[in-house]
C-alpha cells in the first residue's frame, strides 16, 4: 500500500478552482478499487489518499492523471508501507 500525502503550493482559492475535477479523479480510482481513503489535513494544507497497490510506478502514473498535479498546485510524497497489524474490519484491504 501507499499512502499519498497531498502539500498544496498555491492558495485554497486556486484549490478551489480544481476542486471538483480533483474529486472525479478520485471517483475514477475508487471505482477502480484502489483508493481505500482520502481526505484534506487539517488545517487545510493539503491532503491524504490510501492506495491499494504496491507497485510506485503505477502510483507514479495516477498521480500524473490528478488536476492538482496537472495544474502544479500540490506536491507528492508517497509512503511504501505494508500493514502489519490492523483492525480486522481493514483486512478486506489489504492483499
Amino acid at each position: 500500500m501507499f499512502l499519498v500525502i497531498l502539500t498544496y503550493k498555491k492558495p485554497l482559492e486556486e484549490i478551489e478552482q480544481y476542486l471538483s475535477d480533483h474529486i472525479s479523479f478520485l471517483d475514477k480510482y475508487y471505482k477502480k478499487k484502489k483508493f481505500i481513503f482520502s481526505g484534506r489535513q487539517n488545517p487545510r494544507t493539503g491532503g491524504v489518499i490510501l492506495v491499494r497497490s504496491n507497485n510506485r510506478d503505477e502510483i507514479m502514473q495516477i498521480v500524473k492523471e490528478d488536476p492538482f498535479n496537472v495544474h502544479d498546485l500540490a506536491d507528492y510524497k508517497m509512503i511504501h508501507f505494508t500493514p502489519t497489524k490492523y483492525d480486522p474490519l481493514f483486512g478486506v484491504f489489504v492483499e
